[in-house]
């Protein structure tokens, strides 16, 4: 099988993985995965996730901050993610960004200044970031027209409308499983409309698993799911829109 398959947004440290995740990233490859890219959700996850990229030469690593964890952090803490970002593998700053949806886990303006305080790192260090944008699309516009960074807004659950604005700051779009989903309206129109070199594939493993897996646990090869689906949203072969979104990723995160 050609190597097509670039998946821009998993979680090979997460728990789901803890039993067998060496066995499933050494059988990758041999399924058609080429890339991906491990992302970090505090510091810990983030250092993790360098030891992953360091292990596996198609890993790559992003380092940040996520918004559910951000309550442990201060504005001060982003600092402490510069060495992270400064290795040879880390090709992002993510997951980073802003959820509205368990406003328990840390309060909207601690996010906001969690969030806003990496945006402003990414661009000084000239590094893309890997968005979280959960009930939270009011803001998460409002800051990415502050500050205007490159990167993609991952597992992207906005409108057409919105779609269109995140092209026109530059942005890129990341879809996963959900477009497989029978309720999947937004996804889909998103996928019909925006430029194909604006689109990126991402399964958010071990979670979100395209159809016919939803609800087991989901991994690199099965974004195969997910570029069928777009494939026929668009007119297009699996294969085309599995090559095209590699080399977006490759583009976008500088990887020769």
């Amino acid at each position: 099988m050609e190597s097509l398959i670039f998946d821009t947004h998993a979680h090979y440290d997460a728990e789901a993985f803890a039993e067998d995740c060496s066995d499933v990233l050494a059988r990758l490859p041999e399924k058609g995965v080429c890339g991906i890219i491990n992302n970090g959700t505090d510091l810990e996850s983030s250092a993790v996730s360098i030891k992953l990229a360091e292990t596996y030469d198609y890993i790559y690593a992003a380092a940040g901050i996520h918004p559910e964890l951000a309550a442990a952090y201060r504005a001060e803490d982003v600092e402490k993610l510069r060495p992270l970002l400064a290795h040879p593998k880390t090709v992002a700053l993510g997951e980073i960004g802003l959820d509205y949806h368990y406003e328990d886990a840390c309060p909207r303006e601690q996010q906001k200044e969690i969030f806003e305080a990496q945006l402003r790192l990414a661009n000084e260090l000239e590094m893309p970031v890997i968005i979280h944008d959960r009930e939270a699309h009011g803001d998460t516009i409002d800051l990415l027209r502050k500050y205007r960074p490159k990167g993609t807004l991952h597992c992207f659950s906005g409108s057409v409308e919105m779609a269109r604005e995140i092209i026109q700051l530059g942005l890129y779009i990341g879809l996963g499983g959900v477009i497989t989903f029978k309720n999947a309206r937004h996804s889909v129109e998103v996928a019909a409309e925006i430029p194909l070199d604006r689109l990126l594939l991402e399964t958010d493993a071990p979670y979100m698993a395209p159809v016919p897996f939803r609800g087991k646990r989901c991994d690199s090869s099965m974004i195969v799911y997910v570029a069928d689906r777009i494939a026929q949203i668009r007119g297009l072969t699996t294969s085309e829109v599995l090559a095209a979104t590699r080399e977006n990723a490759r583009r976008l995160y500088k990887i020769s």
